[in-house]
């Protein structure tokens, strides 16, 4: 595998080929900002991206098997039944995924892309070097003959780095758009809109709004399993910080807000306590009771998701869901 600090603006000369530009060093002045801010905050908060640890991965993959989360199998079975129609409205040569990880859902994409005739290349960007090159691996032996370009990136700072060329489709899926504010959901989607050419699109899954019952439950499981891999993010804070926080004072909450549409995860401080963060020189006071946002998960409606692609220069001309209309794919096209 060719592993490069690239240019962003060539295209592939090889079957697969690994583009750097995030490393260890970036992933940790990253979080320690992340953390001073967070921490610092009224009320505090830390971003999800967080969590996702050795550990904390693990802990997601249980969750996607439990019978309370239904999005990830939701999703799944949506693209199971739609990846043709997707392949044949699309037309794209190039598949670029953001947020990759293992690349297992995307398979269903590239095989209806293949079976077309379009596929070309496929670009996966994720934060994790290790996860991009065990998934290229497995890639270049799966499919000889699509061109694989992995780039390890941030999606929310490093979409500029994307190699170009060709009819390129971006996909955002898993209902990630969901874990951002909606400032924030905004600038990124403009930044989406912005690397590509009029005429290439964005393939993006979102939750959608349904009972708050069901919603809540998937994000607060009977086993406890969403409570651990909550509280996974100060173990993380732990080790790579210095921090001192005792994860077991903190209670896992999820609760639904009307208001804005979206499913909140916080970490409660069950006693009041003084955490010290050395790699910080931070000294945080916690009350007892005191809450701290550690996840959004926004749902959407269908009229919400095209005014808000609208609002950034995108048409949706596609729209899929699943028969209960708890997940939604849409196939937006850049003007």
């Amino acid at each position: 595998m060719n592993r490069t600090a690239a240019d962003p603006t060539s295209t592939v000369s090889e079957p697969a080929r690994l583009d750097v530009h995030r490393t260890e060093a970036d992933a940790d002045e990253a979080l320690r900002a992340d953390a001073r801010h967070g921490l610092t905050a009224t009320p505090k908060e830390l971003p999800p991206k967080w969590f996702y640890d050795a550990r904390g991965s693990e802990l997601f993959e249980l969750i996607t098997e439990l019978p309370e989360y239904y999005p990830t199998r939701t999703e799944r079975a949506l693209l199971e039944e739609s990846a043709d129609a997707i392949a044949k409205a699309s037309g794209a040569d190039t598949i670029v995924e953001l947020g990759s990880g293992s690349s297992a859902k995307t398979r269903l994409l590239l095989d209806a892309f293949a079976r077309a005739g379009t596929l070309r290349r496929y670009v996966p960007q994720d934060v994790s070097e290790a996860a991009l090159e065990g998934a290229l691996e497995a890639l270049g032996r799966e499919y000889p003959d699509v061109e694989l370009q992995g780039v390890v990136g941030d999606f929310t700072r490093d979409l500029d780095r994307l190699p170009r060329g060709g009819r390129r489709m971006i996909a955002f899926l898993g209902g990630t758009i969901g874990n951002l504010l909606p400032a924030d959901r905004r600038q990124f989607l403009q930044l989406v809109r912005d690397v590509l050419e009029p005429g290439e699109q964005l393939l993006l899954g979102t939750g959608l709004v349904i009972d708050p019952a069901t919603v809540v439950a998937a994000y607060d499981d009977a086993q406890g399993v969403t409570a651990e891999f909550n509280r996974n993010v100060l173990h993380v804070l732990n080790r790579e910080l210095g921090a001192d926080f005792d994860p077991a004072a903190f209670a896992h909450v999820a609760l639904w807000d009307a208001e804005n549409e979206w499913i909140e995860m916080r970490l409660r401080a069950e006693r009041a306590m003084t955490v010290r963060v050395d790699a910080l020189d931070l000294t945080v006071e916690f009350a007892e009771g005191e809450e701290m946002r550690t996840e959004i998960s926004a749902k959407f409606r269908p009229a919400g998701i095209r005014e808000m692609l609208g609002e950034v220069g995108f048409a949706v001309s596609e729209f899929w869901s699943d028969p209960e209309e708890r997940f939604g794919l849409s196939l937006a096209t850049a003007l």
